[in-house]
């Protein structure tokens, strides 16, 4: 797969088959819209192209009203990759780009830069400044351009609507595993791992804490978490605490962090990949450490019996 993150110096695609959207969390709906754009583009001899925005539209258009994100950019390029697009074109999205119009909208971004043989939207696509372009905008200029546009129909975009949203509230409960179900892959954090405090190794569970590469990005509830582990090109399995160490006097910041089993290494500045396999508890307040030992070991029982049968 091809990536271009900036659209000044494209190169000519052969025969495109385009689609046009945010994809967070690229989950089952966006990739039965994957596979037929994959699948025109194998028919045609041609390259299919994701057309998506970074950042996020309504953090530009509308902030107050942006939700939290299933997946950052990169996670994004990663899933794009897996589930086999061509191409990928990251739009840097601006208040420039949404106050054009949606004539130029197509003549100078879509016909000019990708020459688009197909163009795969919803019936409900908008586009242009006041989103005032729609699909029967798009499809006056079929003869004029070339293109042909394949509408996806309301039951359709419905379904892809209803998924993101269900992902997120699966995610605000903490029900990682039905997330799973939705996005047909797991839920996953990406971040660099920092120092912490090491309380964790003075009682036998030393973890690795993770900074989240995105602050657009959403946080499960805070607890226990069964997940795998990826770092560089190995996977590893651990327990994942998301919380504010109520055990701790005078601490109340909140922290993401992995125990890692079987794990030894010095990887402060590396990058890691968690997935999420399922939620062991909430976060809970122990009298003393020992007491929070006692029920960390508890909590590796159970994480190592969920990933067993994962």
């Amino acid at each position: 797969m091809r990536v271009f993150r900036q659209l000044e110096h494209l190169p000519t695609f052969k025969l495109p088959v385009v689609t046009i959207g945010s994809y967070d969390g690229v989950h089952a709906g966006h990739q039965q819209l994957i596979a037929r754009i994959n699948e025109i583009a194998r028919e045609l001899g041609g390259e299919s192209i994701v057309i998506t925005f970074h950042p996020h539209p309504r953090f530009v258009v509308n902030p107050t009203k942006a939700p939290k994100l299933l997946t950052t950019i990169d996670e994004k390029i990663e899933l794009f990759k897996k589930y086999g697009i061509d191409n990928l074109a990251i739009t840097p999205f601006n208040k420039d780009f949404a106050s054009q119009s949606p004539q130029s909208y197509i003549e100078d971004f879509l016909v000019k830069k990708f020459q688009p043989r197909y163009i795969v939207i919803g019936y409900d696509h908008k586009f242009g400044k006041n989103r005032a372009g729609d699909i029967d905008f798009l499809k006056k200029y079929e003869n004029k351009y070339g293109y042909k546009v394949l509408e996806i129909s309301k039951h359709e975009v419905d379904d892809i609507t209803v998924s993101s949203t269900k992902v997120r509230t699966a995610l605000n409960k903490g029900d990682v595993k039905k997330a799973k179900q939705l996005l047909n892959h797991p839920f996953t954090l990406q971040g660099k791992v920092i120092h912490g405090q090491r309380i964790g190794s003075t009682i036998g569970f030393p973890t690795a804490n993770i900074a989240v590469s995105s602050s657009y990005k959403l946080i499960p509830p805070e607890g226990i978490y069964a997940v795998e582990i990826i770092h560089q090109t190995s996977r590893y399995a651990g327990m994942l605490y998301i919380g504010r160490r109520p055990t701790l006097e005078g601490i109340d910041n909140q922290t993401i962090e992995v125990n890692i089993f079987d794990f030894d290494k010095n990887i402060y500045g590396d990058d890691m990949t968690i997935e999420f396999v399922e939620r062991i508890r909430d976060d809970i307040k122990f009298n003393n450490l020992d007491e929070l030992k006692i029920q960390l070991a508890k909590d590796k029982a159970a994480t190592l019996n969920i990933l067993k049968l994962h």
